[in-house]
């Protein structure tokens, strides 16, 4: 059967219709799937989001079912989450039963009449918190009228609650005690608000300003602190208050009816207001004078020392030199407007060269910086390049400053060194004195002798070095003695020179035939000096001199007898001859041949050179025993110095000299005897004559002197050296054999040197070999 092509055609579009009905269904469950999946994404994100929550939910229906995640279980300490609520209770674990009633009255009441509740549980066993919050669910999440209660757990708030709690306790105990500790107080203490009145005030606040509470002071806003330069005490701690910043400040104030030194202090307390108070500081403003007083004192008293004294305050800066100071370190006053530190001084003392020779004087700076460390005083020597020597002693004081003294020490040690000499020299020296010496304290001990003293009195060194007493020294010396109990006469000059301060002496004989003179003499410090002379020697040659002395007497007198008669002896043979001789010549016996007159005229000439050899041997002798007779008499000097020059007038032309005769007749007189003063300076011109060789000159000089008459011959002759010069007035020597005598010059001038001294006057040589000599007679 053939179908006609309508129903092809309808059959195809029923089948068309029928693919895209398929089509449509098939895009359609894909869409539904795809929406399934991710609502089962959000559920599972949604719930895994709950678990991580802080808070739990769980859902009350209204018959007594809940339904919450397993967390709740872990936080109730039950294995699994009940199915009722009533079953949150398991005996040991859930939430107890007063708590459990507590939480189903509260749900019930939320779920009839949509009332919010609030309520914290502690599960059995637990030291959880758990706070629940519960409400009334929205239909579309639970019909029926459920409850919705979201559980936190607080555990953590609670414990920081707890400590909070705590903390205010403690603060509201602190405050109390801060409160009555301020109240105790014994210095005024006030709080003022942010408006700067007073809100608070202590008891000590209330008797400084004579209240009779605290509540009047605060009503009548009495002040401690009058106003100081316009601005009263509320005006400044405003000030403060704005500033944010402390403000201390010393005023004064009438405290019990006395005005007294207040040190106030406003410190600002944020928006809160201002505390103040006040510390009575008049005791310490009168130390802090007398302080300043005392250091003004101390260091005027310091600038009157001849030591230098420097003081370094804590932070090591000079506050303080005296003027010894700064001259020893060569410093100026001006320094100590810009003090420096201890650093800078010691470099401008190494600049002044005022410190010692150093090699790393920055080591030793860094070592001697230690010095405000030390915990003792230190002490050092300082020698100087210029040879000065300073003693420094550095003493650390207690706020950390240093107190350092410079001694100059060079004249002490000079003085030192010259003692320490002058002490070996004084051991040398009494070492080294025939006398033995020792000094005695005045308590009786030996405190210095010498070497002569312990062999003088036969002691032992190792005695002696014991210092011992006078009495034990004494008996050491009784047993040398002739006569033992002649002891009593060394201590009684031992205890004179000490205790009675009297010089005193004696003598003692010792048993071995020596004989020992002593002294005590006192000392100005106080000891005694016991010298000891051994005087054996000295006797024994005063005895002998006393025999010789008497053996001299006897010669002197036999001289005296022997010059007695020399005249009379010497001239009476020399006259006969002479007389004589001059018959002789006269022709008494006849008349001479030429020849026996030449022997008559030999004769008288050798009597007359005789004669006056007789003379000056007489002279000569007389005037070394003393027994020169003179005759003075008014001698006029120029005439009679001419009238000598005028004798030898024929040997001066025959020597072929000149002679020279200054003066005037009006040079002066002078008592003499002519005769021998004549003989004097007619020795000392005939020497002068003998002396000049031909073509020679002599200069005669007759002037008066400041010291008398002044006779000087002077010629161009040999002259003598100074050996001849010496020995020129020296007539006679004793000869080597101690008998005899040797002739050392002529007579003529030790003659006319005892003779012009037998005037009173003197005569002086000067000579130079090859130059000539001068002699000056002066006469008073």
């Amino acid at each position: 059967m053939t179908l006609s092509e309508t129903a092809l055609v309808l059959i195809g579009l029923l089948l068309a219709a029928w693919t895209l009905g398929a089509g449509w269904l098939m895009l359609s469950a894909r869409t539904a799937m795809r929406r399934a999946e991710g609502g089962r994404k959000a559920a599972r994100r949604m719930a895994r989001m709950i678990d991580e929550a802080p808070a739990i939910p769980m859902l009350v229906r209204a018959d007594g079912r809940i339904e919450a995640p397993q967390r709740l279980a872990a936080w109730l300490g039950l294995e699994a989450v009940p199915g009722y609520l009533s079953e949150l209770d398991a005996g040991d674990a859930g939430i107890e039963a007063g708590q459990l009633a507590e939480l189903a009255e509260a749900v019930r009441v939320a779920q009839k009449t949509a009332t919010p509740f609030r309520m914290a549980v502690t599960p059995r066993g637990s030291r959880r918190s758990l706070a629940m919050r519960g409400y009334l669910v929205d239909s579309q999440v639970a019909p029926g009228g459920a409850a919705l209660v979201w559980v936190f757990d607080f555990s953590e708030s609670e414990a920081e609650l707890a400590e909070l709690r705590a903390e205010a306790a403690h603060a509201r105990d602190e405050f109390v005690a801060l409160v009555g500790l301020i109240e105790a107080a014994p210095i005024p203490m006030w709080f003022r608000g942010p408006d700067a009145r007073l809100r608070l005030v202590n008891s000590a606040y209330v008797r400084a300003v004579g209240a009779s509470d605290p509540g009047s002071v605060i009503d009548h806003q009495i002040e401690l602190i009058e106003a100081v330069d316009g601005l009263t005490a509320a005006q400044v701690a405003d000030q403060a208050r704005v500033r944010n910043k402390a403000i201390a400040r010393d005023v004064s104030a009438t405290i019990d009816g006395q005005r007294r030194t207040q040190r106030v202090s406003d410190m600002p307390l944020g928006e809160e207001g201002v505390a103040g108070y006040a510390i009575d500081v008049e005791e310490l403003e009168e130390q802090d004078r007398a302080l300043r007083a005392f250091r003004d004192a101390q260091r005027s008293m310091l600038d009157l020392l001849s030591v230098g004294v420097a003081q370094f305050d804590g932070k090591r800066r000079l506050a303080f030199a005296n003027g010894p100071f700064l001259r020893i370190f060569a410093l100026k006053p001006a320094m100590l407007i810009d003090a420096p530190d201890f650093e800078q001084w010691l470099a401008m003392a190494r600049d002044n060269e005022r410190l010692p020779e150093l090699r790393d004087f920055p080591e030793w700076r860094r070592e001697h910086v230690q010095w405000f460390a030390a915990g003792e005083p230190r002490e050092e020597a300082w020698p100087l390049r210029d040879g000065t020597h300073l003693r420094i002693i550095a003493q650390p004081m207690p706020d950390g400053g240093l107190v350092l003294i410079a001694e100059d020490q060079t004249e002490h040690l000079a003085l030192s060194a010259t003692r320490d000499t002058l002490l070996r020299t004084r051991t040398a020296t009494f070492d080294s004195l025939f006398e033995s010496l020792a000094v005695f304290a005045p308590d009786g001990r030996m405190q210095i002798w010498n070497r002569r003293f312990a062999a003088d009195w036969g002691l032992e060194e190792e005695f002696l070095d014991r210092h011992p007493r006078v009495e034990g020294l004494l008996e050491k010396i009784a047993v040398h003695l002739l006569q033992p109990e002649q002891i009593e006469a060394i201590s009684g000059v031992v205890r004179a020179a000490t205790l009675d301060r009297k010089q005193t002496n004696g003598e003692v004989a010792l048993a071995d035939g020596r004989i020992l003179e002593f002294a005590g003499v006192p000392l100005p410090d106080g000891n005694g000096l016991l010298t000891v002379l051994d005087v054996t020697a000295s006797r024994k040659a005063e005895e002998a001199l006393r025999e010789r002395n008497i053996a001299l007497e006897e010669a002197d007198a036999v001289k005296t007898r022997f010059l007695a008669n020399m005249s009379y002896e010497f001239r009476t043979p020399l006259t006969s001859i002479g007389g004589f001789a001059e018959l002789l010549e006269s022709g008494i016996a006849g008349e001479l041949s030429p020849q026996a007159r030449e022997y008559v005229d030999g004769i008288l000439s050798s009597v007359e050179k005789l004669g006056d050899q007789i003379e000056t041997v007489l002279d000569l002798t007389q005037s070394e025993a003393g027994l020169l007779p003179l005759a003075l008499e008014e001698v006029d000097m120029m005439p009679f110095v001419t009238k000598l020059v005028r004798e030898r007038e024929q040997r001066i032309l025959d020597g072929g000299l000149s002679l020279n005769l200054r003066g005037n007749q009006a040079a002066g007189k002078v008592q003499a005897d002519r005769r021998r003063l004549g003989r004097a300076l007619g020795h000392i011109l005939d020497n002068a004559i003998t002396a000049t060789p031909s073509g020679g000159r002599i200069l005669i000089d007759v002037s008066p002197g400041k010291q008398g008459m002044q006779v000087v011959v002077s010629d161009n002759g040999e002259g003598m050296t100074v050996n001849q010069l010496a020995h020129a007035l020296d007539g006679y020597r004793i000869a080597a054999d101690g008998k005899g005598v040797v002739r050392r010059q002529g007579l003529g001038l030790p003659l006319a040197k005892q003779l012009i001294e037998a005037h009173g006057g003197r005569l002086e040589l000067m000579s130079q070999k090859g130059v000539g000599t001068t002699a000056t007679i002066i006469l008073p």
